[in-house]
Parts: C-alpha cells; structure tokens; sequence
C-alpha cells in the first residue's frame, strides 16, 4: 500500500529525506551534511555532486524504515539563489554559487540598469538587491568569460535533483523564480533579462520550469539503485524551501504569515495576485494560483551567533546552553532593554530599502549595560525589524496579518516568540513539526501523487500548530513607542553608510 510520500529537503547545510504518511506524521527521517567551500572572502561555494550524495545517503536512511513500495511519490525543495553551470557533457564547469555569495554584489546595477531597474522588478519579482542567482551568472560572464561560453545546462539545486532522480532536465516554477530571470506572470523564463547578461544565454539552457505539484519525472533504474527508491516512482515538482516552509506550516491563504527564526529571519504572506512593492519580494507559491510576499533579514540565528562569539567570546557549538543561559538573563531585563536599541543590518537591509551597505548599530550603550541587556536589545531588534516589515506589507496589500506561523531553530525560544509577539503586536504559533519545509515538499508530493484535489485540502490535513504565544496588551503603547524610534533609526543613519564604507576601504 503507498501510504507514504517523500520530501528532500536540499538546504545549505543539510540534505533531508523524510516519509511523510497522509496526515502529515514524519514516519522516516535520513539525512547527510554538506559543507561550504571558502574560495576567496565573501565567496561561497558547493560542488553539485555533493547534493546528489547525500541525497542518496538521505534516502538510503529513510527506506531502512520504511519500504521502498510504500512511496507514492517523491518531491523535492531547496535552498533559494543558488546556482551551477555544466558543459556539453553535463560535468560542473565549476562548483555552484550559494546564496551567501557577495562577489555577485557589483553585477546588480549593471544587469538591472541593461534591462530597467522598474521592468526588472515587475517582470521577476524581484526588487533590486544582489539575492538572486542571475547576478551571480552575471559574475561569471565577467569573471570568467572562457568558462561561461561554454555554458550548455544552469542549474538550479532542484533541476539539479531531479535530472539525478530521473534523467529529465527540469524543475518548478518555485525553484525557477528565486534565480531572479523568470517571468512570475507568465511562468517563463525571462528572455529579456537571460538576453541582457553579459555573454547572453539561450533560454533553452536553462530547465524546463513546470507547475508544483506536477509529475515531472521517474526515478530511473540507475537512481534506483543509488537510492533505494522504486524505479518508475513519480517525482513531483516542489519549490524553493522558503515557499515550502510557507506551505508546510499551513499558510495558504490570508490573514496569516509564516515566520521562519532561522538563519535568515524569513516571513512570508499568500496573495493571489502578484503584487509588486518595495516591502517585499514576490514569488511564486507552491499551490500553482498564488504568490508569497516575502520579506527577509538576512541577519537572523546569524547574527545570533555571531555576536555570542563575536562580542561575548563564547563558542554556541562547544556549549549549546548557552542560549538558555543568555535567554533567562535576558528575561531579567525589562522590555526596551534599559534604552539599548538594536538595529540589526549586519549584512546589509533587504525590505523595504533594499541597500547592501547599510550595516548595524547598538544604540545608547552605558557602562551599565550587560550582556544580558544587549542580548535582549539583540532579541528586540530583530521583532521590531520584522514588526516593521509586517506593518509595511499590510499597507502595501491592505490585507491584514492576524498572526504567524513559527518555524525554524529560533522559534524553539519561548522567550524570543514572546518578544515577538509583544513587539509585533500578533500572536506567534509555533509549528508542531521544525522540519516544515520537508512537510511542504510532502504536500506537494501528496497533490502529485492524487491523495488530495489541491493544495488547500493537503495543506489543512497535513500540518497543524503547537504552543502559542500572546502579546501583552499592557505593554502595547511603550512597544508601540519604541517601534515608532525603531523606525526613525536606518532613515538617520542612511546618508552615513557610504562616507563609511570610505573610511574602511582605506
């Protein structure tokens, strides 16, 4: 009986593979590492066969548990902006460009300006900010001009998966979207901005880009064999992890928000319509109708962890209580962290000001401030960031946001979800399961595989919700106070950024 369906989960760190049954329990669970190459500073790589490896060792692990006959289908999702290249014979000309790349930072006022800053962000959904992959196409042509004019095949890590999984060249719109060269309206690639790079590509080398939740492969003898898998078993078209952890949390329609306390700090919101907006960005949602509204820091668990090791000199890895430890320290400290005020722009601001060189700032520091008070100011910075950012996204839609939905290894924090939702103003619920974005690529699998006529419906009966989190109606005004300062803070400091960024260079 195939009572059970797949989600791999191709993050940056990690590779999942876990079975999911019919009402959304984790029945089986396999997963690998990947590690991050360091070539130069700023620049982060992965070699593509590594995902293929662990996503064999993930599989092999969750079919020890469950029985190969048992999948009804499998269905894949991944970390967002990244990208490889192949030549004629389909082998990496190179390794894959992470998200986390910087080198692609001078690519983005060239490329947009060829294609027109405004066009470029109706037509991709993309405001203008280095995040998607395309920049990074656009270093290589410059970079590496001898290399890049032998590009036949760019990969996005689920085409990648997939042309593994079942010998097809293709992937989901969800996955297409985040590389910043496809038409969200359409659902095309966008020749106009593969035309405009600087060695310009043929559409036709990129994967075919097909509707989530569709059929778009089998697993081939040969994968199969690698992974434990039937051959002949239906592999669905999934999306990018972030709209993924949207999905598998539930949020398919208005009024709630997904928020993922991870190492970006990432809430996204359903429209049907894909609105444009400087307040977010726009993607495709894994339900083939709709869009999410996103908006991103890219500072999140992060910059947590930096500034433990950074500021405090502590190793989070060597001891792993020290977040409790942090937390009830800061808990002593009472809300507005004795006039510290946090600003949390350490790599820069995405929504709604999408400037690369804005950096942080710790406001009103005094002799009588401790750790406790500026990891307090540091847990209050990042709710009043997003606090901000939610209230810029129901002006911009109109549409109100009544509550989110929590994921990732932050939401575990009682203390940092309590912040949340005082400062916010909306209740925070935590997600039962923490793997959300694997549970999204099972729903998606469970649509493919016919259990469910939608998404909706696979959705309602696959996820459900934990604790929950109530903001304090007595603290309101003075939250309501400090988030009015908190939004005065950036506009103050903007026009230093650059004088700054001068004074560094030398």
């Amino acid at each position: 009986m195939q009572d059970t369906v797949i989600g791999i989960d191709l993050s940056t760190t990690t590779c999942k593979a876990i079975a999911w049954d019919r009402d959304g329990r984790a029945v089986a669970e396999g997963r690998a590492p990947l590690s991050l190459e360091r070539p130069e500073p700023n620049a982060y790589e992965q070699h593509p066969d590594a995902w293929w490896r662990a996503a064999q060792t993930a599989l092999r692990q969750a079919l020890a548990t469950v029985p190969a006959a048992s999948v009804a289908a499998v269905a894949v999702v991944n970390q967002r902006e990244t990208v490889a290249v192949t030549g004629t014979d389909d082998v990496p000309l190179r390794p894959a460009i992470l998200w986390l790349d910087e080198r692609r930072k001078a690519e983005v006022s060239a490329l947009s300006t060829r294609v027109g800053v405004e066009r470029m962000h109706a037509l991709t959904g993309k405001p203008l900010d280095f995040a998607p992959a395309v920049y990074s196409l656009a270093w290589m042509a410059r970079a590496e001009p001898g290399l890049f004019a032998r590009v036949r095949h760019v990969y996005d890590p689920h085409a990648w998966l997939v042309r593994r999984l079942t010998g097809e060249f293709a992937t989901s719109w969800a996955s297409a979207d985040p590389l910043g060269a496809f038409d969200i309206s359409s659902h095309v690639w966008a020749d106009e901005v593969i035309g405009a790079l600087p060695i310009a590509l043929d559409p036709g080398r990129f994967p075919q880009a097909a509707a989530p939740g569709t059929v778009i492969g089998r697993i081939t003898p040969e994968a199969a064999a690698l992974t434990g898998l039937l051959a002949g078993t239906p592999v669905v078209a999934g999306g990018g992890d972030g709209q993924a952890g949207g999905l598998g949390t539930g949020v398919a329609g208005a009024g709630t928000a997904y928020l993922n306390l991870g190492t970006a700090i990432v809430s996204g919101v359903y429209d049907r319509e894909p609105r444009i907006d400087p307040a977010f960005r726009t993607l495709c949602a894994i339900d083939r109708q709709g869009y999410i509204l996103e908006t991103s820091l890219r500072s999140g668990t992060l910059l947590v962890n930096s500034l433990i090791r950074q500021m405090f000199g502590l190793d989070p890895d060597a001891d792993p209580g020290i977040f409790r430890r942090l937390e009830a320290e800061a808990a002593s400290v009472p809300p507005g962290s004795r006039g510290l005020l946090l600003l949390p722009y350490w790599n820069g601001v995405m929504n709604p000001y999408w400037d690369q060189d804005a950096r942080g700032c710790l406001l009103g520091l005094s002799p009588d401030h401790g750790r406790a008070e500026i990891y307090r100011a540091l847990l209050e910075g990042i709710a009043l960031e997003q606090a901000f950012a939610t209230d810029r996204v129901v002006a911009a839609t109109g549409q109100p946001v009544d509550s989110f939905v929590a994921i990732g290894g932050g939401s575990a924090s009682d203390p940092w979800c309590r912040i949340i939702a005082d400062i916010t103003g909306r209740p925070v619920v935590r997600a039962e399961t923490a793997e959300a974005s694997s549970l999204g690529a099972g729903i998606a699998a469970a649509v493919g595989a016919g259990w469910y006529p939608g998404f909706e419906e696979a959705a309602a009966a696959m996820t459900r919700t934990g604790a929950a989190f109530h903001p304090d109606p007595a603290e309101a005004g003075f939250h309501a106070d400090l988030l009015g300062l908190y939004a005065d803070l950036y506009p103050r400091l903007r026009d230093l950024y650059p004088r700054l960024a001068r004074l560094n260079r030398r």
